[in-house]
């Protein structure tokens, strides 16, 4: 039998791919004929497994050595070389006689995955708690179900975010020569009202129309989005109830209305702090001396809406809704030298924890304890409670090689120790 090498634990940045049925039935079948082995990690321990049986229902595997704290309702979690390619799957154990276990067959495989490294159970004897990175808040402002952390380095270091009042006088010098007139609108007490006002805090992106003898943008250059498309556009007009024969003829009022008003171009850029949009800044261009809004003038707008929502930080404007930022512990389900997977209750911490948000973890051992950062890349959720997968950042080398002998249960190469430090 041929074991799996090192080399094949570790994956390109592809996302994971769900097999379909009958290519999963498939690679079954194969895995029983050809006897491919499936790797299985627990409590440190390396165990392989090969199929016995498939069937719709169910899925019998022979284990290469008998063990024990294997139980029923257990959750298997498999990986397998198939053909060059990393396959991972989870089966739900039924029943456990001498080496061979019986299990419900698996809804799905999965196939390209974007993981450094194995996921095993979480070994007994280690302990994970997190930590928020900053404050986090419960605020009333129309929330997103992810956000990009705010980035200040483009933001010119001649405005002072202390002074609100010095800010919005830069912002109306600069847009006075760029445009016929701006606005700038902090929701506060007041939920959005206009159609622009909804489309951008549901979306998080900014309503650009160069112009109104157009049409919305068909596509966004930007590497992280920040336009409403005018397919995203009709998506949101679908969503509020007109009818999908009306959306095109909708879409096109919306830009007609604004041109018969005598706008010839305007932008509205959302305000973020965090997950929420908390205002707006809104410019446009009623008379034929300006220039059409390009991209830089949506550059230099993202550039004011971050250095505004500082300066409100700063100043308090949210302190009424900060959280007391105390330790927590996440149900962690399984986790690699690389992250982890966590479960929490849907509580007001578990809604602030969206993609991008990084975290401080503690792993204590009773030899050690590692603490290192970690972003939130994944959540999912059931009925009662949110499920979180979390990616190790810059963890110290030295970490990387402890945390992996002792989940693992066995050493780990030099030449494996450069290539997680660049992954975790």
């Amino acid at each position: 039998m041929n074991f799996l090498p090192m080399s094949v634990f570790f994956k390109d940045k592809a996302m994971a791919t769900a097999i379909k049925r009958i290519e999963k039935d498939f690679i079954l079948k194969v895995l029983h004929d050809e006897q491919i082995p499936l790797l299985y990690h627990l409590d440190r321990n390396e165990y392989v497994f090969t199929v016995v049986k498939s069937s719709k229902d169910e899925i019998i595997l022979k284990s290469n050595r008998s063990f024990g704290g294997l139980k029923e309702q257990d959750k298997l979690s498999l990986l397998c070389d198939f053909r060059g390619q990393i396959v991972t799957f989870n089966a739900d154990v039924t029943s456990i006689k001498d080496d061979l276990i019986t299990a419900v067959s698996p809804e799905f495989l999965y196939k390209n995955l974007d993981r450094s490294y194995k996921r095993v159970n979480i070994p007994p004897d280690l302990q994970v708690q997190f930590t928020f990175l900053g404050d986090f808040y419960s605020l009333s402002y129309p929330r997103l179900s992810e956000y990009e952390i705010g980035d200040m380095s483009g933001v010119s270091h001649e405005l002072d975010p202390k002074d609100f009042s010095d800010l919005v006088g830069e912002l109306a010098t600069w847009a006075k020569n760029r445009a016929s007139g701006h606005k700038l609108h902090i929701f506060k007490d007041v939920q959005p009202a206009t159609t622009e006002e909804k489309v951008i805090a549901q979306t998080g992106r900014s309503i650009y129309i160069p112009s109104t003898m157009g049409s919305l943008p068909s596509t966004d250059p930007y590497p992280k989005s920040r336009l409403i498309t005018e397919d995203m556009f009709k998506s949101y007009l679908e969503g509020t109830g007109v009818g999908p024969v009306f959306i095109h003829e909708a879409c096109a009022r919306f830009i007609k209305a604004k041109n018969e008003k005598g706008i010839l171009s305007e932008l509205w850029v959302p305000i973020f702090f965090q997950e929420y949009v908390v205002g707006y800044i809104y410019i446009w261009i009623d008379k034929s001396d300006k220039q059409p809004f390009d991209y830089a003038v949506i550059d230099a707008l993202y550039q004011f809406a971050a250095i505004f929502s500082h300066s409100l930080k700063i100043n308090g404007y949210f302190d009424s809704g900060k959280l007391d930022n105390k330790p927590f512990y996440g149900n962690v389900i399984d986790i690699s030298a690389s992250g982890l997977l966590f479960v929490y209750p849907q509580t007001p911490i578990a809604t602030s924890l969206l993609p991008e948000c990084e975290l401080s973890i503690d792993l204590v051992t009773p030899r050690r304890k590692v603490t290192t950062n970690a972003k939130i890349v994944r959540r999912f959720n059931d009925n009662t409670q949110w499920y979180f997968g979390a990616r190790f950042l810059d963890m110290a080398p030295e970490d990387v090689r402890f945390l992996f002998e002792f989940i693992y249960g066995k050493p780990i190469a030099d030449s494996d120790i450069e290539f997680l430090v660049d992954q975790v």
